[in-house]
């Protein structure tokens, strides 16, 4: 059988195809994760993030491909949850792009389409990390362009497609050496093969059906999984240049005659200046932010494209020493603070357990989001919190390295002046508010809450579900872990016990404050307990107890 074009309504069926096999091996996805906890998650984020796609093309018109993909990546966009969830919405945004006005697709199209996804998805991830999901359809898009200059036949070309998605995926973990220490595949590229699979069963004339439960896992799948912290950002203690700098110019089509725009070069060229950098453009905006010695330079250079519209740069080792001490002595002993008129300006948090939502609540935030770990948060959910605060200026608190993501692309698409600060814990959360100024300027605020986390150490203690070992430390299932930054440092079968060598890896002779909070399956006296043994053990330090009621995590810790 031999297929040269595809039709709006094939391109449909394929959508829905990768969706339902995607959504048939989710558990399986989601089993798999490079810590040992229970909140694998990779396969219900993407699962949630497709399904949210391939609603819009069933209400879509099917005539034409270009409306087909122009309605997926709409959908996708909206329902995008976790770092894996808006990813594959930037993979097919590209993707969408490339076949605008198309009413048909041919081999080149579709490769085109696939190389012109991978390039936006890339652009979207501060630090794109190898051996991820991003390899997985950088390769594949690459394989595809390869065989649509020999043949024209789609369904040969898919096939190579996903012939290389398969075997880049058994080649992350030469790429991340995470991977192949414990022995295991991406679990995000994992999610992508899926769905080139149901791409390629309709081509084929086929398709999959979505199953009600999805496959239960088999041992050898549980041990694939997704390297969360892949993504992560620049800690504010890395940071090795002196002033913040943020930039928005708007494009000038005179200026642009003299200096045409590039971006990838542009960007190229911000970075010997110094690091965080982030550029992002549409037609009309050129936003800038990169930590650098030399922000005139910086500002000359972006003045080039256009008019300049904002300009911000901020001495951050100032602000860590003034600042940010003056906002935390001014903060009541307890995290206790008066509610707030939100009509003006607002903070959005994600949080698990209604004894840390009210924690949250009362630092001043206007809502809570329920959400994290296996819960996260899709960009519709952080839309419609935004529309319902109603504020003019909106900061968003995603506490969780897999919902910053989410966070940001929300922000991108809001109709309100929103600002991500992106906090990867709840103790970096709680830390964050302590700066929270509700007269100050929008993105001055925003990076003072930034600059505040680093100034808290996070730790958890929660329970492993099947026996691994990492990191030197061997781990049996069932038994309770201490994790300090992500990294596990104490492992055991009683929890107080894994606790207490938790505050020892992560109290020092600067640590001052110590802040317990008690998960839904301890004790008050158990968490009194850990309290007396801290304030006995280590010198000067005060020790605050909070409860929580979070699921998964019998404590979560600060320290400052």
């Amino acid at each position: 059988m031999v297929l040269k074009t595809i039709e709006g309504n094939q391109l449909a069926d394929m959508f829905v195809s990768g969706a339902n096999n995607l959504s048939n091996h989710s558990k399986k996805i989601d089993a798999l994760n490079v810590f040992p906890v229970p909140d694998g998650d990779t396969g219900t984020n993407m699962n949630l993030t497709i399904t949210s796609g391939v609603k819009e093309v069933k209400n879509a018109n099917q005539g034409k491909v270009s409306d087909v993909a122009n309605a997926f990546a709409k959908g996708l966009l909206m329902g995008a949850r976790g770092n894996s969830g808006v990813i594959l919405s930037q993979l097919f945004r590209g993707f969408s792009k490339a076949l605008d006005g198309k009413s048909t697709i041919e081999a080149g199209d579709l490769t085109n389409a696939f190389d012109y996804g991978v390039n936006m998805a890339y652009k979207a991830v501060m630090k794109p990390v190898e051996g991820t999901i991003l390899t997985v359809a950088k390769d594949a898009a690459a394989k595809g362009k390869e065989s649509s200059k020999k043949q024209d036949d789609v369904i040969a070309v898919m096939a190579d497609v996903l012939e290389e998605a398969k075997a880049s995926l058994e080649r992350t973990p030469d790429l991340l050496p995470i991977l192949k220490e414990v022995g295991v595949v991406d679990s995000g590229g994992q999610g992508l093969v899926t769905i080139y699979e149901g791409f390629l069963e309709v081509l084929k004339g086929g398709s999959i059906e979505g199953s009600a439960k999805g496959e239960t896992p088999s041992m050898e799948e549980m041990v694939k999984f997704e390297h969360h912290s892949a993504q992560s950002h620049m800690d504010t203690d890395d940071i090795e240049f002196q002033y913040c700098t943020e930039v928005m110019v708007r494009f000038q089509q005179e200026k642009l005659a003299d200096h045409p725009y590039d971006e990838p070069a542009f960007r190229e060229l911000l970075s010997e200046y110094g690091d965080s950098l982030l550029v992002v453009s549409d037609d009309d905006l050129l936003k800038i932010h990169v930590h650098t010695d030399l922000p005139g330079d910086v500002i000359n250079e972006a003045q080039k494209f256009g008019a300049l519209v904002n300009i911000k740069a901020e001495d951050m080792k100032v602000q860590h020493s003034t600042i940010l001490e003056d906002e935390r002595s001014s903060v009541p002993e307890g995290f206790t603070m008066p509610k707030q008129d939100h009509s003006e300006f607002a903070v959005i948090t994600v949080a698990m357990g209604k004894g840390i939502a009210d924690l949250f609540e009362s630092l001043g935030v206007a809502k809570v989001i329920e959400g994290g770990q296996t819960m996260n948060p899709s960009t519709e959910d952080f839309i419609k919190a935004i529309d319902e605060c109603g504020a003019k200026k909106i900061i968003l608190l995603p506490n969780n390295s897999n919902i910053i993501m989410a966070a940001q692309q929300a922000a991108d698409v809001a109709e309100h002046d929103v600002q991500v600060v992106p906090s990867k814990s709840v103790p970096q959360g709680l830390a964050s508010m302590l700066a929270f100024n509700r007269e100050g300027d929008l993105e001055e605020t925003a990076n003072e809450m930034q600059e505040a986390m680093g100034f808290v150490k996070t730790g958890e203690v929660t329970y492993a579900v099947r026996d691994t070992s990492l990191n030197g430390v061997n781990i049996k299932e069932g038994d309770f872990m201490g994790i300090h930054e992500k990294t596990i440092v104490a492992s055991g079968s009683s929890v107080q016990d894994v606790a207490r060598k938790l505050m020892h890896e992560m109290i020092d002779e600067d640590s001052e404050i110590v802040t317990l909070i008690r998960g839904e399956d301890r004790t008050d006296q158990e968490v009194q307990e850990l309290s007396e043994y801290i304030e006995a053990t280590f010198d000067d330090v005060e020790v605050e107890i909070h409860t929580g009621d979070q699921p998964l995590y019998s404590y979560i810790v600060s320290v400052e």
